[in-house]
């Protein structure tokens, strides 16, 4: 995303602020020190004003409240926004203008993170399992059973690898389930698949080099593999999958360090790549030495067929590592995930890991561990999967009516959804944070593209079904409201 540059004078005069940062005080506050600025001459017509995060760090002010203040000024003509620019000054004429296309509202300027943060009545941006859903009941009867098996457990450290006895558990579930064969020499343990990135971003990206991304991707990874400095090169995918001539061309054009997958019930788009491009991507990685970073958090969650093997299940030399996280669906509490990898890729994946944290806490691994094991938990799985079947239906008839385009996902947590062309998603979304209800904006799952800015992304999975109902026919409104 564009990042916010205020002009030199608006950069300078913020340290004038001499607001509060008690949070009793409201939009209107921030709206009078704007209206004073500009009255007194520091703020010119058409020059550009602080950003939302801007004047938030510098007010001490939550973001939303931000938004509504320059939401206000921009309604009253004080101020006027330029699409995914900023907010501006307006000059007297402007206070006459009404056309709404040219003066939308600035994008959302923050990250994934930062929108969970804040406040919903409708949450629809968190990719997350309804608590009520999980069985959280039966925790504190494993959490009991571990502390009777292992009344020494809190005075000991984690082996930096992860737990034997889970690797070894693991290692069978992924013959019988996913259907290829690891020793529970080759499996690691992290706290949750956003470590297992992160490590491998910081075993093998080096400033410079190129990394292969989909378009669009998981939001988190793209952060990460910029934060390293990595040059993002995208790759297309769509209901018919990867374009392979696309992935070939890159791959001996560019020689990429990595390339990074989430071929099962794809985040955002819910798509699934068929089993033959999976084995081609695999041939493509060993012929071209690229890393094939395979992330599958969701491949349980399907609601009619199962998926095909991931793609760690055909590859026979030893390219892809796979990370596999059971987060989303058993205890996101427990943050439980790991990385499957060959040698001579997993000693240098060790070594980052120890670098990190020395080992996932061992209590969340032996709590995961015996309700993995238990018959309990595929009863559950069934359960779970028949529940969001039904929210996601659910989703899809509060949205018939509006003509909005989607893929009916076969498993995952989320609708990927496109808006016609004449409604503004950063409008749409500020004017949904004003009624507490989020979505996620295609616009940050995408590098430097405006493919998905049409896009946004509805999660299914965290609101009850009377939420679901309420909550989108609410968004409809709005959206029609601005139309």
């Amino acid at each position: 995303m564009k990042s916010s540059q205020t002009h030199s004078q608006s950069g300078s005069n913020a340290g004038n602020l001499s607001l509060s940062s008690d949070t009793r005080h409201s939009f209107r506050q921030i709206s009078a020190y704007i209206e004073a600025r500009i009255g007194r001459g520091d703020w010119q017509a058409h020059e550009r004003l602080p950003s939302v995060r801007q004047l938030s760090q510098d007010s001490g002010m939550h973001r939303l409240t931000v938004f509504k203040a320059y939401q206000q000024l921009k309604d009253q003509g004080t101020i006027y926004a330029r699409n995914k620019s900023g907010y501006y000054v307006a000059p007297p004429a402007v206070q006459n203008m009404t056309n709404e296309n040219e003066l939308e509202p600035a994008l959302f300027e923050g990250n994934m993170g930062e929108l969970h943060r804040l406040p919903a009545r409708y949450q629809f941006s968190q990719a997350l399992i309804d608590p009520n859903l999980l069985p959280n009941h039966y925790f504190a009867e494993y959490t009991k059973k571990v502390f009777d098996l292992y009344p020494k457990l809190l005075g000991m450290y984690a082996h930096v690898q992860g737990d034997l006895e889970l690797r070894q558990l693991l290692a069978r579930y992924f013959s019988r389930n996913s259907r290829f064969h690891i020793d529970p020499s080759e499996l690691l343990i992290t706290s949750g698949a956003q470590q297992a990135i992160h490590l491998i971003a910081e075993a093998w990206i080096r400033p410079g080099d190129y990394v292969l991304i989909e378009s669009p991707t998981y939001a988190t990874a793209l952060d990460v593999f910029r934060q390293k400095g990595a040059r993002l090169l995208t790759i297309d995918i769509d209901h018919n999958g990867y374009q392979m001539e696309q992935i070939e061309q890159m791959m001996q054009r560019y020689k990429p360090r990595l390339f990074y997958v989430n071929p099962t019930f794809h985040n955002p788009t819910g798509l699934c790549i068929p089993a033959e491009q999976r084995k081609q991507v695999v041939d493509l990685a060993a012929q071209h030495q690229c890393l094939l970073i395979e992330d599958d958090t969701c491949s349980d969650i399907y609601f009619d067929q199962q998926p095909p093997p991931p793609m760690f299940a055909y590859d026979t030399e030893g390219y892809t590592i796979h990370i596999r996280s059971f987060s989303k669906y058993i205890s996101p509490g427990l943050r439980i995930a790991c990385i499957a990898a060959r040698q001579p890729w997993f000693k240098t994946l060790l070594s980052a890991k120890s670098l990190v944290d020395g080992g996932t806490p061992l209590l969340n691994q032996k709590v995961f561990l015996h309700y993995f094991m238990s018959d309990r938990l595929h009863r559950h799985l069934d359960t779970l999967r028949v529940a969001l079947h039904i929210r996601k239906e659910i989703m899809q008839q509060e949205l018939q009516q509006t003509g909005w385009e989607y893929n009916e996902p076969q498993g995952g947590l989320s609708l990927w959804v496109k808006l016609p062309d004449h409604l503004s998603v950063p409008r749409l979304l500020i004017r949904c944070l004003e009624r507490q209800i989020t979505f996620v904006p295609g616009a940050l799952f995408e590098h430097n593209d405006e493919r998905s800015q049409q896009h946004i992304r509805l999660s299914f999975s965290f609101a009850s079904e009377q939420h679901i109902r309420d909550g989108i026919r609410e968004l409809v409104e709005i959206a029609r409201e601005l139309t």
